[in-house]
């Protein structure tokens, strides 16, 4: 990222723009709402203001548990047709537009020309680099940033943010400064990388669970279970790292890594390649179908966002674990 001349305030804005307000665009649109700032939302497709509304309607008592911040209220949105109207009074702008590089490229163009010179423009992009998506911007690439959260945005805390090659290091700064004001937990993205951290790391577990499936090793219901009942507990307290150090005892990671670090490489070595067949697609589609039996999924997502909701408070409250 290169340095600019451009001097960006390091206040938190208090009025935001969401671009986009699908799945993704409104779970940020009631994030924002619930720290008490002001939201400007706008999305072209027929129906999005009646969709966004009700969407935050349906997060809020969730977000009203995790505890809202004064002055926080949903009758603090506002929607517009225009982009550039949403755009035109932010000190920040949350797209979470589709996966499109060329889509994004002509949107982050009309920010750039219709947002204040200080608003920073961060992207919801899963995959897309940020050097890519600033190129259209002629007024101030410097302030355009990845910030890239983890479904839905309401609840889990951690954003991915990242700057592209005409990113300045202030903008980043501001940015990850925003996130962690809101209650998330932003992590810097040091180097451009299709996927980013997180999903190439969820994409590495989907590869080997496909994998197993495919080869018949484990039906899809006993390789849920054991990753929600095994690994995936000690990973929702603490990462993989810190986890290998408490399995080397006094040792820590240094003594595990003496002793185990061969095996690993070893399992590294006959783990899965599967492509995404056709046979594949309905031998997973089948067992989902399989394990959720008479239970809907609007059921289980509601048991899960509970429980969430009940390990990140707890989480929030014992900053060891941090």
């Amino acid at each position: 990222m290169n340095a600019t001349t451009t001097t960006i305030p390091t206040a938190t804005p208090t009025r935001i723009a969401v671009v986009a307000t699908g799945v993704i665009g409104a779970s940020w649109a009631a994030q924002f709402l619930a720290r008490g700032l002001d939201v400007d939302a706008t999305d072209p497709s027929p129906g999005a203001e009646e969709r966004l509304r009700a969407a935050v309607a349906a997060h809020w008592p969730t977000l009203a548990r995790f505890g809202l911040a004064p002055g926080a209220s949903a009758g603090r949105l506002r929607f517009h047709a225009r982009l550039e109207d949403a755009v035109a009074q932010a000190g920040f702008v949350q797209e979470s537009g589709p996966e499109r590089l060329d889509f994004k490229v002509e949107l982050f163009r009309r920010m750039d020309e219709a947002a204040p010179a200080d608003a920073i423009l961060a992207s919801s992009s899963s995959g897309l680099a940020i050097s890519a998506v600033q190129a259209g911007c002629a007024r101030h690439p410097e302030r355009v940033v990845l910030g890239h959260p983890f479904n839905p945005p309401h609840l889990i805390p951690l954003v991915e943010v990242a700057g592209g090659e005409r990113t300045s290091p202030e903008a980043v700064q501001r940015a990850m400064a925003f996130y962690a004001a809101i209650g998330k937990r932003p992590i810097h993205v040091k180097r451009e990388i299709k996927g980013h951290i997180a999903n190439r790391l969820q994409a590495a577990l989907w590869r080997e669970a496909f994998h197993l499936v495919n080869e018949g090793v484990a039906s899809v219901a006993d390789i849920d279970a054991a990753i929600a009942h095994g690994p995936g507990l000690r990973w929702a307290v603490m990462g993989p790292f810190m986890n290998l150090h408490l399995s080397g005892g006094e040792g820590g990671i240094a003594h595990l890594l003496a002793h185990l670090g061969g095996p690993i490489e070893d399992w590294w070595k006959d783990l899965g390649a599967p492509a995404m067949t056709p046979e594949l697609k309905q031998k997973v589609t089948e067992g989902v179908a399989q394990a959720l039996g008479a239970r809907r999924s609007a059921e289980l997502e509601a048991a899960r966002d509970t429980l969430l909701l009940d390990l990140i408070r707890a989480k929030t409250a014992n900053a060891t674990l941090d």
